[in-house]
Formats: C-alpha cells, structure tokens, sequence
C-alpha cells in the first residue's frame, strides 16, 4: 500500500494528549481541529456538530488513514486557532 502524500505539515502540530491541561478547550461548530494523540492520522477538519462531550469532525480525508466523519470526545480534539498554528501547517 502506498504513502499518502499529505497536503499540510502535520508533523509541526504539537502532539497533545487528552488528559493534558492544553486538551481542555471550548470547541464551537465550525472550529478547525484535529486529533492530538496523533494528528497525521485524521488531518484537520472541522466541527460539525456537539452532543453533550462528543463531537462531530468532518476530516474530508486529509489524513494518512483518509478518515472523512468521526466522533470524538472533546478532550481528544484540538483546535487550530486556539493555539495560532494556522502558520505550521503551511510553512514548507
């Protein structure tokens, strides 16, 4: 099975795993995040709707297991702006 070429530096995005002080956010409908555990494997995408602590990403398969709709419990998404790493991803 070949690589996926990926369209952005997700190697640059901090790793932030769910029980750290930086995995606790307020995440709104239309927010851009991704998986902090490990963000190369779901890419970035958006918030597209919350139940309770759940949410649901759209990733439109940016990642390197091409995920396109997942659901994650808040404290496992991060988002983009919060931490202003919108200037990572599009370095090359």
């Amino acid at each position: 099975m070949p690589t996926k070429k990926l369209s952005y530096r997700f190697d640059r995005l901090p790793v932030i795993y769910p029980y750290h002080i930086r995995a606790r956010n307020h995440l709104a409908v239309g927010d851009l995040v991704y998986y902090g555990p490990c963000p190369e494997y779901y890419g970035i995408g958006e918030i597209i709707n919350i139940v309770e602590n759940y949410c649901i990403v759209d990733f439109r398969g940016t990642g390197e297991l091409e995920i396109h709709k997942d659901a994650f419990d808040q404290r496992y998404i991060i988002p983009i702006h919060k931490l202003n790493l919108s200037h990572l991803l599009m370095e090359v």
